[in-house]
């Protein structure tokens, strides 16, 4: 699916595009809350500075994706792969990490307040700067 249709279906009020590949796709900006892209396929796609608020990506694959700036607030990664993705700067106030693969992700300045990171790998991952106050910090 590309970005155009996903936008114009979103718009147009479905929320539910579970499973989708979405890989390198372009959504920038995209104001995209409360979608379920669980076990999407985001591979290489850019959510930079996108609104995801409130979204399921459980399962999803993100690996090596541009999620710079993204406001995550409330959504739910739980086992998503977000290996080598960058995630500088993103808002991820309260999202469920649990059993998520971060390994290499990049979350320089994150906001992980409140975030339940239990079980998740970080392994490698940077977190200069980052925010995890309140954080579940049961990580592997």
């Amino acid at each position: 699916m590309n970005a155009e249709e996903l936008l114009r279906r979103y718009t147009s009020g479905e929320t539910d595009f579970a499973g989708v590949d979405l890989s390198g796709v372009d959504l920038n900006k995209a104001n995209l809350l409360d979608i379920n892209l669980a076990n999407a396929n985001l591979i290489n796609a850019n959510l930079s500075y996108a609104d995801l608020s409130d979204a399921d990506l459980s399962n999803a694959n993100s690996t090596n994706a541009n999620l710079r700036c993204i406001d995550l607030i409330n959504a739910n990664l739980s086992n998503a792969n977000l290996s080598e993705a960058n995630l500088d700067g993103a808002q991820l106030i309260n999202a469920n990490f649990s059993g998520a693969n971060l390994k290499g992700a990049w979350l320089e300045g994150a906001d992980l307040s409140g975030a339940n990171l239990s079980n998740a790998c970080l392994e490698n991952a940077t977190l200069h700067y980052a925010d995890a106050t309140d954080a579940n910090r049961a990580w592997s």
